[in-house]
């Protein structure tokens, strides 16, 4: 226990704990982003339940993941070559989890493009469509593909499990406090989750890019994402003036 708490007297480990907790937390909100659009399709009942357990097993799988971490930092060792790039287990996860991304990215955009909105009742048979179990399952198997990636990159930036730890217990504790908000943001914004849903998509590509050798520096990706968001949202303050703005007119007349 003292060994571990010895390792704080060094100012280079606080800097790498600033520097992973800021990248947990991102990749925390991904994982959150996408739990919120799944659970958004259940009946409100069971929504609070849904994001307690998505964000729970988030948790539970990031720290038994962190107690395999001897076997996640041999994954780079090469399994097989091919294309001219010699492929690790790391590669291959990682190519299977951005597939899986920009496959269920894909499947959400076109249920949301064909969605009719005119249609009576179209949100509720959009919750019904999806029942409880089918949506812990594919937050499961989302949850598996952000630990991983999580812990690859906990892994890659120190050494020391205690940090990890403390990282991985601060982004789940942002995840939990930011779920409701976010999930009723993104109702009652249904522009945020074609653009959630396209951030996903642009994750999932760069997974898969990653896995084949072609590193895409993650801070080009979350400037990108950084600068959409704050674009939705001048979008969105435009749209609620305007509203406000007629909902007055209404009112004089």
């Amino acid at each position: 226990m003292n060994g571990s708490l010895e390792i704080f007297a060094d100012p280079t480990v606080w800097a790498a704990l600033a520097t992973l907790i800021a990248m947990e937390v991102v990749l925390g909100i991904d994982n959150l982003i996408f739990i919120s659009i799944l659970t958004n399709k259940l009946p409100d009942a069971m929504r609070p339940r849904a994001r307690l357990i998505g964000i729970g097993l988030a948790l539970v799988l990031r720290l038994a993941l962190l107690s395999l971490v001897a076997v996640i930092a041999r994954m780079t060792t090469p399994l097989f070559d091919a294309f001219g790039h010699s492929f690790s287990a790391r590669d291959l996860i990682l190519i299977a989890g951005g597939l899986f991304l920009v496959w269920k990215a894909t499947t959400e955009i076109h249920h949301n493009v064909e969605e009719n909105p005119h249609v009576q009742g179209g949100a509720a048979a959009g919750a019904a469509s999806l029942t409880f179990g089918a949506a812990i399952a594919q937050i499961i198997a989302l949850d598996l593909v952000f630990s991983i990636d999580s812990i690859i990159t906990a892994v890659g930036m120190t050494d020391h499990i205690p940090v990890m730890v403390i990282a991985v217990l601060v982004a789940v504790a942002v995840m939990m406090t930011a779920s409701g908000p976010l999930a009723r943001f993104i109702e009652r914004n249904p522009t945020v989750v074609m653009l959630a849903l396209a951030f996903l998509f642009m994750i999932g590509m760069t997974l898969i890019a990653d896995g084949c050798g072609v590193h895409v520096p993650k801070g080009y990706i979350y400037a990108a994402m950084a600068f959409s968001a704050a674009v939705e949202g001048l979008n969105i303050f435009a749209r609620r003036r305007r509203q406000r703005h007629g909902a007055g007119e209404r009112t004089l007349h």
